[in-house]
């Protein structure tokens, strides 16, 4: 396919302060075994997109350390593959630094030297499986300048807060763009993609370095929605926006629907992930599971419900866990007691202990701790 993926990191994750403080939001673990940023890579990888860039902004080792050479996605290549570009303060480390098109500006000349006419600039943050060649059609058909992806949601049970929200005319045609806070009507919520041509692009970035516009979708795609064609996509799936600690917790939770997991994993193309290599997990004498997704490595010789297990987890003898997520390699004591509680890595819950939280507010534990 004649495209080009630009992965942009350029999210906000305040929200998720005990588990982004190490790491970006693309590399938060979800669903187990995999990060947020697997899923959008996945899908382009799925599309035929062989030239992918992520535009890094800071706390990247751990993103690194999960991507390396790209080969889990067939994009460690001698031309092209996985390209990780460096922001923009890494050029001027003295100078402050306000949104993305910065880091665009600092690194156009990957963008214009790449083969591709075309180019998808996604988030990480909006979770869904989706072949993105019939929205490149739609786009070339359309004769769009511009292509934005979006959903229908309910906003009156799906949290629409801060979320950029369409305005579409029976073309298809973009008329507005705009975030709303309390919106509690059925809306079309932009999944912060986009189709459009490179030199449009180059373009964009050049005329906002220009006029002292730092911000990609506000200054490039909201500012020129009455002077450029832009045409809504939508989307018809399972979408999983991560906007908060409560979306973060009940999406994890969606995953122990089968149907949700299947259309999620399998719909479009599968979904890839950094591979270990693990044993299988080990089920001891008077363990007990149900409704649980367990990655590889763990041994589980308590209770565990309704819950998700990351790698190498160990959940010893009369410990209970219900409602939780627990990420890689953590421990569960003897006789602990976890409900609505989220782990994450290298955790170490000692014998005895009880932690519960609430479904609509999670109890979090920070990376290394011990209780």
């Amino acid at each position: 396919m004649d495209v080009m993926g630009i992965i942009n990191l350029n999210e906000s994750e305040d929200f998720l302060n005990e588990l982004t403080q190490y790491r970006p939001l693309a590399a938060v673990p979800f669903g187990g075994r995999y990060r947020l940023v697997d899923f959008v890579l996945s899908n382009m990888v799925n599309s035929g997109i062989s030239n992918v860039a992520i535009l890094i902004q800071h706390k990247y080792r751990s993103l690194m350390d999960h991507l390396r050479s790209g080969k889990e996605w067939d994009l460690a290549r001698k031309r092209e593959g996985l390209f990780l570009l460096p922001p923009a303060y890494s050029n001027s480390p003295m100078q402050t630094q306000r949104g993305d098109i910065e880091n665009f500006y600092s690194n156009l000349d990957y963008i214009e030297n790449s083969q591709q006419s075309y180019v998808l600039i996604s988030g990480t943050s909006i979770i869904y499986n989706l072949n993105y060649q019939a929205a490149v059609a739609y786009h070339q058909a359309q004769g769009a300048d511009i292509t934005v992806l979006y959903a229908e949601k309910d906003c009156a049970s799906d949290d629409c807060a801060d979320a950029f929200l369409l305005e579409v005319n029976e073309a298809g045609q973009v008329l507005d763009m705009r975030s709303k806070a309390n919106v509690k009507t059925t809306q079309k919520m932009s999944m912060e993609t986009f189709i459009m041509k490179k030199e449009l692009l180059v373009e964009l970035i050049r005329d906002c370095i220009a006029r002292g516009d730092y911000d990609f979708i506000k200054h490039c795609i909201i500012k020129n929605i009455h002077k450029l064609k832009i045409y809504g996509y939508q989307y018809q799936g399972y979408l999983a926006r991560i906007h908060s600690l409560q979306s973060y917790f009940a999406h994890n939770m969606d995953l122990l629907k089968p149907e949700i997991w299947q259309e999620l994993f399998f719909r479009d193309g599968f979904v890839y992930t950094k591979v270990k290599d693990e044993p299988p997990s080990k089920y001891f004498d008077g363990a007990e599971t149900d409704n649980v997704l367990v990655s590889g490595g763990c041994h589980i010789a308590g209770s565990v419900k309704n819950s998700i297990l990351s790698r190498g987890v160990k959940i010893h003898e009369d410990a209970s866990v219900k409602n939780c997520i627990i990420m890689q390699k953590c421990e569960i004591g003897a006789g602990a007691i976890l409900e609505n509680v989220i782990l994450d890595k290298d955790v170490y819950i000692t014998p005895g202990k009880k932690l519960k939280g609430e479904a609509s507010y999670p109890f979090i534990i920070k990376k290394g701790m011990v209780i």
